[in-house]
């Protein structure tokens, strides 16, 4: 069985999602994960369409990858002029790229709108790859349009592919670009290309016959479920983007497709190191995107491995796979037990077990935790999503919970200038071990100046703690009710991170600025707490060592 050819367009596709840029820099950054993750081409952009484009090319000359592909992507000559008189042509040889992708038109209906003539067209499709090949470039050809193009004008369309075949195209990847069709489509179009095909001999390798591809786009929501299909039919490439960013509704999302390969069709395509790697990944990707994860992801979010109702917990806990498709570990995920009114006496002891909370020899009983973190979740908090302010509820039930500050007061003022220019004031009063500091600082808002204020006083009583790696990455404000209006309580949701770690707290109140006080100060104690208890492990560690010398 001919292996899988995993193609990623995230540094091109991927960035005509709205609110998705990349500078040439993190391209190279994300070029170096994908490779590390096993991905065979990497599509950088078009090098004929912008100057960040060319950089990244140049950048990636200089750059060491260990088994990828770097591709540069462009179109078929102009109508009209030879290959050797096109910029874009150029372009794309001047980029350096040992591949290339050549897209052309195989809907007549594109070449009508473009005051073509079908004779040119094909022209321009094979004169273009000719002449690449000629300059001893691998051609991948994505046939755009091509399953629209296939059920309107079958013979066309397959004149087309003909045309990059006799050519010496390596692949012939077709393309569903308004991503309309549906997946039993895609399988029988697929099927019927391959059947034709099957016999035609490759000039640049003879009896090789031809290879096909796939590239989908989502806005049927079936993107995955195409490849998949044409997977089935005989496709070998497959072309997506990481979390299947990507134009209006986004391409096939590869952090879906390669574990689907990998585990569910037997058609390995990465090793399974490299197919732990694949959440790092997909955060990497979001995070230099500055977009925000979406827990609902399959494999990789948050939530692909989360369980909440009290009876799956129970079983899960006997035998995970009465729960669950697969291990989570293997895409480098894991298994998150969720408490919240829900919850049953199996949920809290999981949590607690996972969060590194003893509920032994406390004398409280898990079902108490249980009664309790109900009536908070009646009151409005919601702790299946705010595993740091979990943590230390429960810590706190179990009389466990060692505040390293603690609040004595806070005053927020807000000021605005004649330019229409706002910001906050924030003074914090805080105590550690009796002993209380006040502190003031400014920021672009009420939330912003206290974060600034309670980064500063704890950075004096803990210099030797990673507070300078804190960031707050998201920050989600509820109305919980909103029949009481402006005297509703709010509930408010702080993710937060470090280099190694994403926490979520929690806060409640009918005033926004306490809600996000409490939110905050949870997420502070917990970063606090965790890297004082990394220091005290590593003292322990190294202590023995100091014995024994």
């Amino acid at each position: 069985m001919e292996p899988i050819f995993l193609y990623d367009t995230t540094l091109r596709d991927g960035t005509q999602g709205e609110s998705i840029n990349f500078s040439a820099q993190e391209k190279i950054n994300i070029a170096k994960r994908l490779d590390e993750l096993g991905i065979h081409y990497i599509e950088g952009g078009w090098p004929g369409s912008n100057p960040r484009d060319m950089q990244f090319f140049e950048l990636a000359r200089k750059t060491a990858f260990s088994q990828a592909r770097i591709t540069a992507f462009g179109a078929t000559r102009r109508p009209g002029i030879t290959p050797a008189q096109d910029e874009n042509l150029q372009a794309l040889i001047a980029s350096g790229t040992q591949a290339v992708t050549l897209v052309g038109k195989s809907w007549d209906l594109h070449v009508a709108i473009m005051n073509n003539t079908l004779e040119e067209n094909l022209k321009m499709i094979s004169e273009s790859i000719r002449y690449l090949k000629d300059q001893d470039r691998e051609v991948i050809y994505d046939a755009e349009h091509f399953f629209d193009g296939y059920k309107e004008n079958p013979d066309y369309a397959m004149q087309t592919l003909a045309a990059a075949i006799e050519s010496g195209a390596n692949f012939l990847v077709l393309c569903d670009t308004n991503g309309g069709t549906l997946h039993y489509d895609i399988e029988t179009i697929v099927q019927r290309v391959h059947a034709a095909l099957a016999d035609h001999q490759t000039p640049h390798k003879p009896g090789a016959g031809v290879r096909l591809g796939i590239h989908a786009h989502n806005d049927c929501a079936s993107a995955v479920a195409n490849t998949i299909s044409a997977i089935r039919a005989g496709a070998v490439m497959v072309q997506g983007t990481i979390n299947g960013y990507g134009e209006r509704c986004g391409n096939a999302d590869m952090t879906s497709i390669i574990p689907i390969l990998c585990c569910k069709m037997n058609r390995p395509c990465v090793s399974l190191d490299q197919l732990a790697t694949l959440k790092k990944v997909s955060r990497y990707v979001s995070e230099t995107a500055n977009m925000t994860p979406l827990n609902s992801r399959p494999f990789v979010g948050r939530s692909a491995f989360a369980h909440k109702g009290g009876i799956h917990v129970s079983a899960i806990v006997k035998q995970p796979k009465a729960y669950e498709h697969m291990e989570p570990g293997i895409v480098g995920n894991s298994r998150r037990v969720l408490v919240s009114d829900m919850s049953g006496k199996t949920n809290v002891e999981y949590k607690a077990r996972e969060l590194g909370v003893s509920l032994e020899g406390n004398g409280v009983d898990s079902r108490e935790i249980v009664n309790e973190i109900k009536r908070l979740e009646q009151e409005g908090f919601q702790f299946d999503v705010a595993d740091g302010s979990l943590k230390i509820l429960l810590q706190k039930l179990t009389g466990q919970f060692k505040p390293l500050f603690t609040l004595e007061n806070y005053r927020i003022s807000m000021e605005k200038d004649r330019d229409e220019h706002a910001w906050a004031h924030a003074i914090t009063k805080v105590s550690v071990e009796g002993q209380k500091e006040m502190t003031t600082a400014e920021g672009d808002g009420p939330v912003n100046a206290l974060d600034n204020a309670l980064r500063k006083v704890m950075k004096k009583f803990y210099p030797h703690l990673g507070l300078d790696a804190l960031r707050l990455v998201d920050y989600k404000v509820r109305v919980i009710d909103g029949r009481d209006a402006t005297a509703a309580k709010v509930r408010v949701i702080i993710d937060s991170r470090d280099h190694e770690d994403i926490w979520t707290t929690t806060g409640v109140s009918t005033d926004i600025i306490e809600a996000s006080w409490q939110a905050l100060s949870d997420s502070f104690q917990y970063k606090l707490s965790k890297d004082l208890l990394a220091v005290e492990n590593s003292s322990a560690v190294e202590s023995p060592s100091l014995v024994n010398s």
